[in-house]
């Protein structure tokens, strides 16, 4: 209903005002208002879900080439940046795929 009439183009987020497209600053506003009533101490930006997203998929199985199209990286070795495995999942696999383990 918002992007009907608007010049919202192919924009996912909306302002509900006018229908435009949400600003990062707007997407920031938003994210620092939920954090705080959440009282989340740490810092959160939009990166962060970024960020999250990519391991969170990665951790559970995902391509990292799926990924990569995901967030739009034209280098594969920008995606491995956001994509940090934790020790859990480094040991699960060494166990799984490691001859010796």
């Amino acid at each position: 209903l918002l992007a009907r009439g608007s010049r919202a183009g192919s924009s996912v987020f909306l302002n509900l005002r006018d229908g435009a497209p949400l600003s990062r600053m707007g997407i920031w506003k938003i994210l620092r208002k939920y954090a705080t009533l959440a009282r989340i101490q740490s810092k959160v930006h939009p990166h962060v879900l970024r960020h999250s997203f990519a391991t969170h998929l990665v951790e559970n199985g995902a391509d990292l080439r799926a990924v990569q199209e995901m967030l739009g990286h034209a280098d594969i070795s920008t995606t491995r940046i956001y994509s940090h495995l934790s020790g859990d999942t480094l040991r699960q696999v060494h166990r799984e795929f490691h001859p010796r383990a």
